[in-house]
């Protein structure tokens, strides 16, 4: 199976494991399954980095290198998704995780996150 990461996720993947739930330990280590991560995250990353956060202080460029290393996919941002965006009912604000959302549900993916917000979108989204 097809696997997106929202960004809180490839966060703890990378350097908190202890905080991803059992499940996501489950879903992360199956080897059957295709991990995948969007340039959204990067971005997201990059972005909040400057701010006083403590939840984004990754390294973007680690965090990619770190993600293409242990064979994460990444899945471009196309116009198709940004198109998307627009349909999607307004359940959330945050423009990042709108955009996993929409290239999860154009591209057939199967979003994991962390958000019980997101989780209420319709389509292909997991809370985990």
């Amino acid at each position: 199976m097809r696997l997106l990461l929202d960004t809180h996720l490839l966060l703890w993947a990378a350097g908190e494991p202890a905080r991803l739930s059992s499940r996501a330990r489950e879903l992360l280590n199956d080897s059957r399954n295709q991990l995948m991560f969007s340039p959204a995250s990067l971005w997201e990353v990059a972005i909040k980095r400057g701010l006083p956060r403590d939840d984004f202080q990754a390294d973007p460029r680690l965090l990619r290198r770190g993600l293409v290393d242990n064979d994460y996919a990444e899945l471009p941002i196309t116009a198709e998704h940004a198109i998307a965006v627009d349909g999607l009912p307004p359940i959330h604000k945050d423009p990042f995780d709108r955009m996993l959302v929409a290239q999860s549900m154009v591209e057939g993916i199967t979003l994991l996150t962390v958000d019980a917000i997101v989780a209420r979108y319709p389509g292909p989204v997991r809370l985990v």
